[in-house]
């Protein structure tokens, strides 16, 4: 029995970082993550933020610990590390990074209708991710707007309230080529509403002109004309060759 425990005991594996120092083992950490060993770097983040506990630098180490599992495509405990962060450190001098953080996790790069169209109905998509990725933009520029990061957020955040607006403008002419107008209307006037710097308000009018003038909806149809034009007098929707570039059938996405 007492060789066996010594047997044991002998076995055990050292923890090779068990004399460094919570600089050592930070620097360490980075160098991994920066070399793409991201289950490594997660490892040694995960010991300094329990060496280091109470401290700026544990602080640090658990953003640092979201971004490795981030990139390691372990995006919902990203999110989980960098929520949990933020309602614990609301003023920590990593708040902002945490923010950015959080966006680029649910930011993603085919927003609105990169994906495979063909097979997919259009009003299961998801757009929740983006959605929350705006928020955690926004609330960055405006908390932090002297940041390193609000530059890019702001440009993210474009580009995610364009692609929205793409999105929903889409679902609503797939709507209407599928003759089920009134979803088309009020899928088109949420884009107007929602999203009235975007460049798809022009094509949401249009689609709403069209599914009122379906409906004999005449003053609704009128209306929608009108703002299209008032705002968009060189609209190609509002040429022959626009009118006869829409006409086609539901099934035909593109």
């Amino acid at each position: 029995m007492a060789s066996w425990l010594v047997a044991g005991c002998g076995s055990t594996s050292k923890d090779e970082t068990s004399g460094w120092s919570t600089d050592k083992l930070y620097a360490e950490a980075k160098e991994e993550a920066s070399n793409g060993n991201y289950e490594r770097a997660g490892k040694l983040f995960e010991r300094l933020e329990g060496r280091a506990a109470g401290t700026l630098l544990a602080q640090q180490a658990e953003v640092e610990h979201a971004y490795v599992l981030y990139k390691s495509g372990e995006k919902a405990q990203a999110l989980q590390i960098l929520e949990r962060f933020l309602k614990l450190h609301p003023t920590s001098p990593a708040a902002d990074y945490a923010l950015y953080l959080q966006g680029l996790v649910n930011f993603n790069d085919n927003l609105g209708i990169l994906g495979n169209l063909a097979s997919q109905d259009l009003s299961e998509r998801d757009q929740q991710a983006s959605r929350d990725a705006y928020q955690s933009f926004k609330q960055l520029v405006e908390q932090f707007p002297q940041s390193r990061y609000a530059e890019d957020s702001q440009v993210r955040m474009n580009y995610i309230t364009n692609s929205l607006a793409a999105y929903e403008v889409h679902v609503a002419s797939y709507y209407f080529r599928r003759g089920a107008y009134v979803a088309a209307a009020n899928r088109a006037q949420q884009t107007v509403q929602e999203f009235q710097q975007s460049p798809s308000t022009e094509e949401a009018l249009f689609i709403m002109q069209r599914s009122y003038d379906k409906l004999g909806l005449v003053q609704l149809r009128d209306d929608a004309l009108r703002v299209l034009r008032q705002n968009y007098p060189q609209s190609p929707y509002l040429t022959a060759e626009g009118l006869r570039a829409k006409e086609r059938k539901w099934w035909q996405l593109w």
